[in-house]
């Protein structure tokens, strides 16, 4: 019986090695260099930004003005009233683009500059752009439009198949996001595209922080889209989604949710907004100051790279010593054992380490909330102190106690952290081995004590209604609602069935993927 069960099982794995390999021939991977290299135009002296960025720059030479973007809907106004501004280019990179209203009415933002002779480049990770495949290539048919795929799926209808058969390549992704307009105004933060990160629709809302920056930052951005738009993990979207149809009727497709009633909100906040004018009266409240871009090597995960040329290293090197505190705000925390070692060092050090995350109530990610449990005790134990967003958080106060990262919302996604009242940093990173080793990632360190010192207020004052504080009592965590001091000694949101979910994926070895 045994032998029989062993054949069953051999012939079982010698079958799906076999329809591994069949598979790998017969969709095989794009071949890199299929692409023509193009760089960044010139900065634009001309058009209204131009002129409202230089008038407000005057006095501020060599240094970057920075803006929060806290709230959502704000966030994405911003974005379409830069891409109605532009005159010469719009450099675009996410890592997901939703097929929803927001995501149309961007891509219809951009469709509009193209017509009036703007060039456009649009550059998305393939893993994010799901029902966007005719819709794109219809787009790329556009004389000024190019878009190109990171990392692209060979498989299109059924593309989340290629994994069975792709999985080590497939599993390295995109998440840098950045929106630059004619060289001289860019968007970089946590945001993706889609309703959820500008506070809209009907998923569940996403707490998030982006920077507007201008002056001496941009063209760094603009040189760092260039490294990524010409590198080998990037190809044409008509060399992946085939030739598009130009017959589509894009603006048909673009005006699917011209009938949204939140479209009319959309519609009123751009008529009530002028960020140009802004910019130009100087009443845009930009703080000028020193900004660092760091950003990952495009074929992380893809080539072989030093680790000392991993995003970590490098933004770990610019952030230098901490001297007293760090605030670190991530939806998603999956420090392992190198990284509790690290965040126990420096709190026996005298710094006081403090970080936010998503709890088990309101992550999205149940796999990675089980990497972040296994070592939330030794983080305690540590004397780390450790707060989790509450599901459906947010009284009247939570937009003024969580500072920077704007109104209260049901999921954390904003990754943040500020360092000893002097210095933030504003990105995509997330404190977990998926942003280390397998993603690429971006973000601005900036020198502000305003930025940094509203952060660690947020955290002073206990972030009030909007997350649960964990501590030890007994050797066990205890969640406790600052307002209130109510105590539970179960973890909130949690059944059987997840309890038995997390301790089993805390068994497996899949950190690394997290």
């Amino acid at each position: 019986m045994f032998l029989a069960v062993l054949r069953m099982v051999l012939f079982a794995a010698l079958f799906l090695a076999v329809a591994i390999v069949v598979a790998r021939l017969l969709f095989a991977a794009p071949v890199p260099g299929t692409h023509t290299h193009t760089s960044a135009l010139p900065p634009d002296d001309t058009g209204t930004l131009a002129k409202a960025i230089q008038q407000n720059r005057k006095g501020h030479e060599g240094l970057s003005g920075i803006a929060p973007l806290r709230d959502g809907r704000g966030a994405f106004t911003a974005r379409i009233l830069l891409a109605n501004a532009a005159v010469s280019s719009i450099d675009v990179q996410y890592y997901i683009w939703r097929p929803d209203m927001t995501g149309h009415l961007l891509l219809k933002a951009l469709h509009r500059a193209a017509e009036r002779g703007v060039r456009v480049r649009l550059l998305l990770d393939d893993n994010g752009i799901d029902r966007l495949d005719s819709l794109l290539g219809a787009l790329d048919t556009h004389p000024n439009i190019e878009v190109r795929l990171y990392n692209p799926f060979v498989l299109r209808r059924f593309k989340r198949l290629s994994y069975g058969f792709d999985f080590f390549r497939l599993n390295h992704r995109m998440h840098n996001k950045a929106f630059t307009v004619d060289g001289r105004a860019s968007i970089l933060g946590g945001r993706n595209v889609g309703d959820e990160y500008f506070g809209t629709g009907t998923t569940p809302l996403q707490i998030d922080l982006d920077v507007l920056a201008v002056g001496e930052v941009v063209p760094h951005i603009s040189a760092d889209f260039d490294r990524y738009w010409n590198s080998a993990p990037v190809h044409p979207a008509r060399a992946i989604l085939g030739e598009g149809d130009a017959g589509l009727s894009i603006k048909t497709a673009l005006d699917a949710f011209d009938s949204d009633p939140q479209f009319e909100q959309y519609r009123a906040l751009l008529e009530e907004s002028d960020i140009v004018a802004s910019l130009a009266r100087g009443d845009l409240a930009l703080e000028w100051t020193d900004a660092v871009l760091i950003s990952d090597d495009p074929i992380v995960g893809t080539d072989a790279i030093v680790r000392a040329d991993l995003f970590v290293s490098r933004l770990l090197k610019a952030v230098g010593p901490i001297e007293s505190r760090f605030d670190g705000v991530t939806p998603y925390f999956v420090p392992g054992k190198a990284g509790v070692r690290v965040f126990a060092g420096l709190q026996e050090s005298g710094i006081e380490m403090r970080m936010l995350t998503n709890s088990l109530e309101a992550t999205n990610m149940l796999p990675v909330h089980a990497g972040y449990s296994k070592h939330r005790e030794d983080l305690l134990r540590a004397g780390v102190g450790l707060f989790e967003l509450r599901a459906q958080a947010g009284g009247p106060s939570a937009k003024e106690i969580l500072g920077p990262l704007g109104s209260s919302g049901s999921n954390l996604h904003a990754k943040t952290f500020a360092v000893d009242g002097t210095r933030i940093f504003v990105g995509s990173f997330n404190f977990d081995p998926r942003s280390v080793t397998l993603n690429t990632e971006m973000g601005l360190l900036i020198q502000s004590t305003a930025m940094a010192e509203a952060l660690h207020s947020a955290f002073d004052e206990g972030l009030s209604d909007l997350a649960w504080r964990v501590e030890l009592q007994d050797r066990k965590p205890v969640w406790i609602d600052p307002a209130t001091d109510a105590q539970s000694h179960v973890e909130p949101g949690t059944t059987f069935f997840k309890r038995l979910a997390l301790t089993v994926i805390g068994w497996l070895p899949v950190e690394w993927l997290l």
